[in-house]
């Protein structure tokens, strides 16, 4: 197999032309023949052409181009607040120095200092200083519905909180170092719909796919979370597609805000499913 002549960057102080548009078409022929959407990828409508990179792809991309991650993790966290900063080497096989890619994740942030409730009563029997309900709009008719929170016990998200600052980090770097940035853009799965640009009219000017975003239920509704049996059903597709329980865990924090499959309603169980019945792909 010929050498991967994407190196030259550490050998001379220049790539011409030619060799800089060489290393893009390859990270799209990477794309087209490997990675699959909303595995390693995801777009969101209305936030331009360019793709969300996500960690199983920038993983793809190091692949790829033979890097190396090395983490330098900074605990900044005090006693109220889990916050962690990871600064990623990014490293030839060799261990030459190629750049690096910064990562911060806070349990301050939206969607690890809220929970939804299990039931009523545990919003009730829960301090009033440490439960709320919080006024969301449903973007599809524009209505608006208040849904009951409590706050997290930071303890037991420290790890959800280190790993994203991680998975920041690392798709940072292998944006920065591959030039990928013109391909791929960053973040945009991390950005709560709150925040997200709107249009002066007040409709959405971003659609988030049902997969990318939890719709809680309207106030006047009860949480209808899924069965056990429905439970155990998505852990053993995932199983059979290559999948571990921690791979489930990841998926729902991330793009849910949520801890167990317990807690998946139903409205989005099948959308979570159809997402753990492609197959995962496992690096040679």
């Amino acid at each position: 197999m010929e050498e991967n002549k994407s190196f030259v960057v550490v050998e001379k102080n220049t790539l011409t032309a030619k060799e800089i548009k060489a290393q893009v078409n390859l990270i799209q022929s990477v794309m087209e023949a490997v990675m699959k959407n909303n595995v390693h990828y995801g777009k969101v409508p209305g936030c331009g052409d360019k793709p969300t990179l996500l960690k199983p792809g920038a993983e793809k991309i190091m692949a790829t181009f033979m890097l190396a991650a090395d983490p330098t993790i900074e605990d900044l966290s005090t006693e109220d607040v889990i916050r962690y900063r990871l600064t990623v080497k990014m490293l030839t096989r060799d261990g030459h120095f190629l750049g690096a890619g910064v990562g911060e994740c806070s349990s301050e942030e939206e969607k690890y200092h809220w929970r939804k409730v299990v039931c009523d009563e545990e919003f009730n029997a829960t301090p009033e200083d440490r439960r709320r309900e919080k006024w969301s709009k449903d973007y599809k008719t524009g209505k608006p519905f208040t849904t009951k929170q409590i706050m997290t016990n930071k303890a037991d998200i420290a790890n959800t909180i280190l790993k994203m600052a991680k998975k920041r980090g690392l798709v940072d770097g292998v944006l920065t170092v591959t030039a990928a940035s013109d391909i791929f853009a960053q973040d945009l799965e991390d950005m709560p719909a709150e925040i997200l640009p709107e249009v002066p009219n007040g409709k959405p000017s971003v659609e988030i796919p049902k997969e990318k975003v939890t719709s809680p239920a309207p106030a006047n509704k009860a949480n209808n979370p899924i069965s056990e049996p429905q439970c155990g059903r998505l852990h053993a597709i995932a199983k059979s597609k290559g999948y571990s329980n921690e791979d489930v865990h990841d998926y729902l924090v991330e793009n849910y805000g949520i801890e167990s499959s317990k807690e998946i309603e139903r409205e989005h169980y099948e959308d979570i499913v159809s997402i753990f019945q492609i197959p995962k792909v496992k690096d040679e």
